[in-house]
């Protein structure tokens, strides 16, 4: 039995666990619950208000019939009793009083009655308001925490990636080695290049192509019968004074 009890102490335990676990890990659904359960006990509230309502409602249905009957009580009685029939005007008289004292006690039955309905409807009103803006509080820090955990995941998550440059280590070195490489490649390239041009043979080819575009030009100055400009004659050099050597 010993035995049994501690099982049955370590289920509760555990049981206890995991529903705390539920209800922390989902606040909105114990919200919810809680809104379903005022709903559920306002439904019996308003059903117990509505009763009282009821009988408020019966007992003014009563004072008015009532009354009107006294009245007509009081004016047969005044018309037997100036007849002469004493006996039926006694008779009257008798159930006037009576029905005089139920009216009394019908109407202090709907003042009690209406009096407590009006306590229980503002007590509801209360109730209704004071678990408004207690929900209303709960939806903020709600919100609230939703904000605060947002932050602390954002804080993680850039704290697992936060690096230095030279964390990096062996990536940067590779890439450095790389692309060092790549360049020596490409600038031999370009020297080889360079040096398999052969600039005499470019001087030559350039002014062969000068010479055409002046032969060119020359054929066709004389088809329009132009003659071509002299050229300048290239400057002599100056004498020198003095003997001759």
């Amino acid at each position: 039995m010993a035995v049994m009890a501690r099982i049955s102490r370590l289920f509760r335990g555990f049981l206890g666990l995991f529903v705390s676990g539920l209800e922390e890990a989902n606040p909105e659904a114990l919200m919810e619950a809680a809104r379903q359960e005022f709903r559920d006990k306002m439904a019996q509230y308003n059903l117990a208000l509505a009763q009282m309502a009821g009988v408020a409602e019966r007992l003014k249905n009563q004072i008015k019939n009532k009354t009107a009957r006294a009245q007509e009580l009081s004016r047969r009685i005044m018309a037997n009793h100036q007849a002469g029939n004493l006996e039926l005007a006694g008779t009257l008289a008798r159930e006037l009083q009576d029905l005089k004292g139920d009216l009394t006690t019908d109407t202090n039955e709907l003042q009690e009655t209406e009096t407590a309905y009006q306590a229980n409807l503002r007590q509801a009103k209360v109730s209704q308001k004071e678990f408004e803006d207690k929900i209303n509080k709960l939806q903020k820090q709600l919100s609230q925490v939703k904000i605060k955990e947002a932050q602390a995941e954002a804080a993680a998550a850039l704290s697992s990636v936060a690096f230095k440059v030279g964390d990096l280590g062996d990536s940067m070195k590779t890439v450095e080695e790389v692309l060092t490489k790549r360049y020596e490649r490409s600038a031999g390239k370009a020297r080889v290049a360079a040096d398999l041009v052969n600039m005499d043979e470019i001087q030559e080819k350039e002014s062969e192509r000068k010479a055409l575009e002046q032969a060119a030009l020359a054929e066709f100055l004389a088809s329009q019968g132009i003659q071509p400009a002299a050229k300048p004659e290239a400057p002599s050099a100056a004498k020198e004074i003095g003997p001759a050597r």
